[in-house]
């Protein structure tokens, strides 16, 4: 069936904007399903400030949100991966990067008679989705999981089916921890040529998938395996620890980064050093023409740039994702002054 497009409305406190415009101002946004549940909450908070100013949001996938960014059929696009020299060249304008909040991808799974946290290394985690390692009592799940009692059954492997920002967090963890994803599957990438497993759309795909196949494993965003009660792991970080996602590991894996950002926040912060971060965390981004020559919505969209950063980030925490670090608040908040 298809997904009801999501409409939501945001007021930026600027309500001479709507009336110059005779009314309604409405932007047209798509991308990551990754960060959809706060963007949802958000949008929620603005429209009982001013229902006068909507976003026509569309949760496709980051893979989709940057062609239709690059198509010029969206006002601005959601990506959870930061777009490549390549893609930003495509597009033919410059797209700033604005990092909303952090977030993690987590190895949910379903294996009946074990309702436990699984501890998975990088190695694990790699084999399995190359479909070298193929059974749950697999010698490399067992040393990591001694006194639980995996069954000898096939994995089944879950993986997004559509161009994706958490495939290619997920992916460009594995890449940084295992040659053999690499050399195999070429690297981090929203889109794979995934050697097994079945395919499911968009984070609520995958999650759905996960739930209903035994003996199954996918990767999910933290906040879509605790909504649908689904059963995640830890993962070894860079540091030798097993890490379980939480807001505190999240934060813990941008601490460094927060540090030393990059003047166009495309960073990545998988497999983060840290004893207690966990590796598969990431930011997520908002991409924005850097030139709006619409005047309203180009005031709009600072106006809301400059909420999410101050108010927006209240939100974060009840929805499982991590707040900002405040440096990069602080840098983010001047950048929006380079949208014209």
């Amino acid at each position: 069936m298809k997904k009801p497009v999501l409409i939501v409305s945001l007021c930026l406190g600027i309500a001479g904007f709507v009336a110059a415009q005779g009314g309604t101002v409405q932007l047209q946004a798509a991308g990551a399903t990754f960060p959809a549940p706060i963007y949802t909450k958000w949008f929620d908070a603005y429209k009982k400030i001013n229902p006068k100013i909507e976003v026509n949001y569309q949760p496709v996938g980051s893979g989709g949100g940057i062609r239709q960014l690059i198509a010029k059929t969206v006002d601005f696009g959601a990506s959870d991966g930061p777009m490549t020299d390549e893609q930003l060249g495509q597009a033919g304008f410059k797209i700033l990067h604005f990092p909303t909040v952090l977030g993690a991808d987590v190895p949910s799974y379903n294996v009946p008679g074990v309702n436990t946290s699984l501890k998975f290394t990088g190695k694990a985690l790699a084999g399995i989705f190359l479909g070298t390692i193929n059974k749950w009592n697999d010698p490399e799940l067992t040393k990591a999981n001694p006194g639980v009692k995996l069954p000898g059954e096939d994995i089944v492997v879950v993986h997004r089916s559509d161009g994706s920002g958490t495939t290619y967090i997920w992916t460009d963890f594995l890449s940084k921890v295992s040659p053999e994803w690499k050399a195999k599957t070429g690297g981090p990438g929203t889109s794979i040529n995934w050697p097994t497993g079945l395919g499911g759309a968009k984070n609520d795909g995958v999650a759905g998938l996960i739930k209903q196949t035994p003996n199954s494993i996918g990767y999910i965003e933290l906040t879509y395996a605790i909504q649908n009660k689904i059963e995640f792991g830890d993962v070894q970080n860079s540091a030798g620890n097993f890490v379980k996602a939480t807001l505190a590991s999240v934060s813990e894996a941008a601490a460094g980064a927060a540090k030393d950002m990059p003047e166009d926040f495309r960073v990545s912060i998988t497999n983060a050093p840290g004893k207690t971060a966990y590796p598969i965390s990431s930011f997520t981004w908002l991409l924005i023409p850097a030139q709006i020559q619409d005047t309203g919505k180009r005031e709009i969209i600072k106006g809301f740039l400059n909420w999410m950063l101050k108010d927006g980030q209240g939100y974060c925490e009840g929805l499982a994702y991590a707040k900002l670090p405040p440096p990069v608040v602080v840098k983010e908040a001047k950048a929006i002054s380079l949208i014209k």
